[in-house]
């Protein structure tokens, strides 16, 4: 791995009309040692031709192809399998970064020696406007901590490597939240930067906007995958379920 690097790992599924910008704000960091891993997950649309002109004009954008299509919990796989950076941000095809997100949130990592990072972030609608309130994070969270809550944000995700060792997604609905708590299951604390360095698109018909299907999908990470009892899974729904109703309230 190179120690200075960091991996930026983006999904994409018809995704041609959202990537550019989104590829924009990378070009648009502070922090110069990064590669964009852009995975097209068999996108109908034009998205491969997008990715594959910015790749054109920036060695440091690469296009990564699924031979089918599969989801992305497998796309952000076959990035993070071609990633030689220590450091793994992860960015969604339709969000964006401000341009102190990468410098701010390596320098915040080094300081806490952390394993895992996130920040704040802002809501913006499909035409790129900011709507909504500011959304804070916490401090810290661990293992148990996180069960209970929805303060972190996929696209404001930077993981030190060096500490996590390789990461691998689960195919499941919530494959990054599944995949934080495997990170603080092990005894380490994520750190929050409660600062304002993402902005996260909502879409109308996004999937997350599925109120009761989300709400199936966390009961399921609880009982399935993380194997809690009834009572424990019962007590950490409600936390997550109050916490993401406060959270929407904002948006």
């Amino acid at each position: 791995m190179h120690d200075d690097l960091v991996s930026i790992i983006t999904p994409a599924y018809k995704a041609a009309s959202s990537l550019p910008a989104t590829i924009a704000s990378v070009l648009a960091q502070t922090y110069p040692h990064w590669e964009l891993l852009i995975a097209d997950d068999c996108s109908p649309d034009g998205t491969r031709a997008v990715i594959s002109e910015w790749a054109s004009k920036d060695s440091r954008i690469r296009l990564i192809t699924l031979p089918t299509n599969s989801g992305p919990a497998a796309a952000r796989n076959f990035a993070l399998s071609a990633a030689v950076g220590r450091w793994i941000a992860f960015l969604d095809s339709d969000d964006l970064w401000l341009p102190e997100k990468l410098t701010q949130s390596i320098a915040f990592a080094q300081r806490q020696r952390a394993a895992l990072v996130y920040t704040g972030y802002r809501r913006i609608d499909a035409h790129g406007h900011r709507t909504g309130q500011y959304i804070q994070v916490p401090s810290q969270l661990t293992y148990r901590q996180l069960l209970g809550n929805t303060a972190i944000a996929t696209s404001t995700v930077l993981i030190d490597r060096n500490q996590t060792g390789s990461l691998r997604m689960e195919q499941v609905y919530y494959d990054d939240f599944v995949c934080w708590l495997g990170i603080l299951k092990r005894g380490l604390t994520a750190h929050g930067l409660n600062e304002d360095l993402m902005r996260y698109r909502v879409m109308p018909k996004s999937v997350s906007r599925n109120k009761r299907r989300s709400a199936g999908e966390v009961w399921k990470i609880y009982r399935t995958t993380e194997q809690l009892g009834r009572v424990a899974a019962s007590w950490y729904f409600l936390s997550y379920a109050g916490r993401a109703l406060m959270k929407y309230r904002k948006f």
